[in-house]
């Protein structure tokens, strides 16, 4: 007995002696957590190529004079951990809200860092940003200004000044945009034929932006009473299953689209310019997905209101979008003018998203009138047999219908 116990002692005096030992080797080869968030950088001084590449926890280093709110969204959407601009995101033109929108998610933006970042980080290497300092490595690669929300609030005040000579701009390309666009505005010309019918319908068109999901789920009695065509756009294809809805039709830049919403049967339509050239075709040729070209300006969901009007849509529901004047102002010189030129021509067909909710949910649907039919009936059952005559009824039907019983028995 005494053995066992002095072995026992001795090897846990052997344990304690090998982790005094191992302790000290973790504690050195554990690093140091630096501070800042950190991720792999994701460059590119073209915005649209950049958000195609973009993946969850990804640096993302752009070059974008007043960052807009559909780019801004789209960064969210991937999952970046952090913004980095050569350029700055508010540059007093105009109040933009892309800024508003990164810094309201918990994303951190510095701006103004310089074109010299492009040179001294690849893409796909390690970066570190600690407040307005970009790190690779140890070496600092650039250095710009940290917005926050204070920040930003103060420059959009400031920018509001600069709204009456943006409106003048904006004017001036409005009709420029006409100009060079009446045949497809005003004859659709160049509108593609596809297979799916659209005359006399409603049509539902989900853009995938930061009020997707709540305005999906808003229209769900709409969607269930309706049937509406769905059309998703670019990225709004896969919010539409998300939802629990298959799209009918998709329509934009097909490397936006994920893989599961290429392949749930939607008919195809790929945005493309007039020089022929079209985003995403060599991916669905590669998939082995066929699909038809739609060659015009603007973005894509111009390109899915257009396609609905001229196929004689009824009611055309657009989704995780808006048009207001500052929305408008934020797509930038090229994209304004024919969002506002096609919203003109869809006219009083075009309905915010919301405003459908709200009408279908406040409105008496068809079961509504047939549950209160069956509960007046019910109350008038009971309300007649609580009476004397009612209840002489009942009791001579049921005499009748027990000799009759007695009888077949018998």
């Amino acid at each position: 007995m005494r053995l066992c116990v002095v072995m026992l002692t001795h090897r846990a005096i052997e344990w304690q002696h090998l982790d005094a030992m191992r302790l000290p080797t973790l504690r050195r080869t554990r690093p140091a957590r630096l501070p800042g968030v950190s991720g792999p950088a994701r460059l590119d001084s073209r915005v649209d190529q950049l958000l195609k590449r973009l993946r969850p926890g990804d640096v993302a280093v752009l070059r974008h004079v007043d960052l807009d709110r559909v780019a801004a969204e789209a960064m969210v959407a991937a999952g970046v951990a952090a913004v980095v601009n050569a350029a700055p995101s508010i540059s007093g033109r105009y109040p933009n809200l892309g800024p508003g929108v990164l810094v309201a998610a918990g994303i951190p933006l510095v701006d103004g860092a310089g074109m010299g970042v492009f040179g001294r980080v690849s893409d796909g290497d390690m970066v570190r940003l600690d407040g307005p300092a970009l790190f690779h490595g140890d070496l600092q690669v650039a250095f710009g200004v940290e917005q926050t929300a204070n920040s930003i609030e103060k420059a959009t005040a400031a920018a509001r000044a600069g709204l009456v000579a943006q409106l003048e701009a904006f004017t001036a390309d409005t009709i420029e945009h006409l100009r060079r666009n009446h045949d497809l505005l005003l004859e659709s010309v160049g509108v593609p034929d596809i297979d799916t019918r659209l005359a006399g319908r409603h049509v539902l068109i989900a853009v995938r932006g930061a009020e997707i999901s709540e305005d999906l789920a808003s229209l769900r009695a709409y969607i269930r009473e309706y049937r509406p065509v769905l059309i998703g756009v670019d990225g709004g294809a896969d919010s539409l299953l998300a939802a629990g809805h298959t799209p009918d039709i998709i329509v934009g830049d097909m490397e936006l689209v994920p893989d599961g919403a290429l392949r749930c049967g939607a008919e195809l339509v790929v945005q493309g310019d007039r020089d022929g050239s079209t985003a995403g075709t060599d991916r669905l040729e590669r998939i082995g997905l066929d699909s038809r070209a739609f060659d015009a300006p603007g973005a894509s969901e111009d390109l899915a209101v257009l396609l609905a009007d001229a196929k004689g849509a009824r009611l055309i529901v657009v989704a995780g979008t808006s048009a207001s004047l500052l929305d408008l102002l934020d797509r930038g010189r090229s994209g304004a003018p024919s969002t506002l030129l096609t919203r003109l021509r869809a006219g009083a067909k075009l309905v915010d998203a919301k405003a459908a909710g709200e009408l279908c949910q406040s409105r008496i649907q068809t079961w509504h009138i047939v549950l209160l039919v069956i509960a007046g009936l019910l109350a008038l059952l009971v309300a007649l047999a609580a009476t004397p005559v009612a209840q002489d009824w009942l009791a001579s039907g049921w005499a009748w219908s027990t000799a009759g019983w007695e009888r077949m028995r018998g």
